[in-house]
């Protein structure tokens, strides 16, 4: 159990303020098609959706930006668009929420990765995707290296945000964790299935039960095989923190020469877990960058998890609600 003073909980409520972070990643767009089913289409046996609501959110890394921005801070994203619809209403969401978008490059190549979503009711009907998963050419990511360079000077954290769409190839990764530690930067990564040993050297490296599973080739059904994941993973990856997330289970965090703790789940209800891993990412980072430690950037970024957890669909975490939410429990 951490425990955290409501007069530390202020001092890092106010150092979260105007934090610069970096997310470097596959950039998202979801979208949204709302409305009812009356009737079936004389064409085919399938659903007539009469479309009622249209919208479309950030997904993917650039969520995670937007759950920077919500936290106080200031989102640098940095990826790619294509040169398309979906590409030019990304755009207009960046201006929207004032996000600087110089980190944002057009590759004229590949689709905007977008995930659309059409809702009957209250039914998930389907979910059609836009993408591409083919690595980034040698041209865009010497793009991306070269603004990131021109801007870490003026950074406090670099998110690594993979969903294996192809933006952090090896090299890239490489080149990014190198810069990193040159410059002293702190540097945290929520990975997927590929790539997954290349990110070594980081902060912070926090995968997911599934994605240690399928990796490791190994089931983590109990407190021994967390402990030896989690322990092997340190070592493999030589990074300075692992936090194996649980889902219900919450957090298992290791640090070289110290003991494994444990933080469980703060979820109150579940409504939704969708996002809540970008949450998790967002608000470690922000704390850290903020001073916080470990374990209380873990005690926040949990209790940030169990916030979001509690509403439906994906929801960025608000600075203000997460600091209640802990400051209500600390009495």
């Amino acid at each position: 159990m951490v425990d955290i003073s409501n007069k530390r909980l202020d001092d890092l409520k106010k150092s979260f303020e105007g934090k610069r972070i970096a997310v470097v990643g596959d950039m998202m767009l979801d979208g949204y098609f709302w409305g009812d089913v009356k009737r079936i289409s004389p064409e085919a046996p399938v659903p007539v959706l009469e479309v009622e609501d249209e919208f479309f959110r950030f997904g993917g890394a650039a969520n995670v930006a937007l759950n920077v921005l919500t936290l106080g801070g200031i989102p640098v994203p940095i990826g790619i668009i294509g040169d398309d619809t979906y590409g030019q209403i990304f755009s207009s969401l960046l201006k929207e929420r004032k996000i600087d978008g110089e980190g944002i490059i057009i590759d004229k190549e590949r689709p905007t990765t977008t995930k659309t979503r059409v809702i009957a009711g209250n039914q998930h009907v389907v979910r059609i995707d836009k993408e591409s998963k083919a690595y980034i050419s040698n041209e865009i990511e010497d793009k991306m290296s070269i603004f990131l360079a021109n801007i870490i000077g003026s950074l406090d954290g670099i998110i690594l945000q993979d969903y294996n769409k192809g933006i952090l190839s090896p090299s890239l990764i490489t080149k990014i964790i190198s810069l990193a530690n040159k410059k002293n930067i702190l540097i945290t990564v929520d990975p997927k299935f590929d790539n997954f040993f290349e990110y070594k050297n980081v902060t912070v490296f926090k995968p997911n039960r599934k994605e240690t599973e399928t990796v490791l080739g190994r089931r983590i059904k109990d407190d021994k095989d967390i402990s030896s994941a989690g322990k092997e993973l340190l070592n493999k990856l030589n990074s300075e923190y692992v936090l194996l997330t649980l889902g219900e289970g919450g957090i298992a965090v290791f640090e070289k020469g110290d003991s494994e703790r444990r933080m469980p789940t703060k979820a109150r209800k579940v409504a939704d877990v969708s996002g809540a891993g970008d949450t998790v990412i967002s608000t470690l980072t922000i704390a850290l960058a903020s001073g916080a430690d470990i374990y209380e950037a873990c005690y926040l970024a949990n209790y940030a998890a169990g916030v979001v957890c509690g509403e439906v669909g994906i929801v960025p975490i608000e600075k203000e609600k997460l600091f209640q939410t802990v400051l209500k429990d600390n009495l």
